[in-house]
């Protein structure tokens, strides 16, 4: 008989369950339940939303040429699940080309609802709700409120590292004595005397 790790035994486990329960249903209708988006963006602001398969060369074009116009005065960057990371990348690359912007990043989960039709009588219709990570952040040119949860501060990151820099102190370092064949030779030769005598 052939054992199993504990964690990939329960999941075969469950897999198999799982296989078996939904063969009796077929994926029926999907939706997304709408929530309130976390930042109102208006007439002086540009709302980006980031898919994992955006390039971000083309979002950040997008939104420079946008920011460059005075009456623009926010950038909201908005991505979920797999894109998060994508969402993050740009308006850290916003911030650095722009120096000053104000930011306030949220967090929270987008929830999805699937829906499971039986294929056998007598079974009832399932529901599923999976939750998707979702990330917000707003850059401003425009001070924000430094008491929101989420705040940085212009140039905060720069001011965090250089007080980090200052206060390590410099290593110093031991070369290692890289020897030449001539040097190799007079140390076998003195270990040989040496054992000699």
């Amino acid at each position: 008989m052939q054992y199993l790790p504990f964690r990939r035994c329960t999941l075969e486990i469950l897999t198999t369950l799982t296989h078996q329960v939904m063969e009796n249903y077929t994926k029926g209708e999907t939706r997304e339940v709408e929530m309130e988006p976390l930042f109102e963006v208006d007439q002086t602001g540009v709302d980006m939303k980031v898919n994992a398969g955006s390039k971000i060369r083309n979002l950040m074009g997008y939104a420079m040429n946008k920011v460059k116009n005075p009456s623009v005065k926010r950038v909201v960057w908005n991505g979920s699940g797999k894109a998060i990371t994508k969402t993050v990348t740009c308006a850290e690359i916003m911030k650095r080309k722009i120096k000053g912007l104000h930011q306030i990043t949220k967090l929270r989960n987008r929830r999805i609802e699937e829906f499971w039709e039986p294929n056998v009588e007598g079974l009832e219709r399932l529901k599923v709700n999976r939750d998707i990570p979702a990330i917000s952040i707003l850059l401003s040119k425009d001070p924000l409120d430094a008491s929101t949860p989420g705040y940085q501060a212009p140039g905060s990151f720069e001011e965090f590292w250089k007080s980090e820099l200052q206060q390590q102190k410099p290593v110093k370092r031991k070369h290692k004595k890289y020897y030449t064949k001539k040097d190799m030779d007079s140390a076998k030769n003195r270990n040989t005397e040496t054992q000699k005598s």
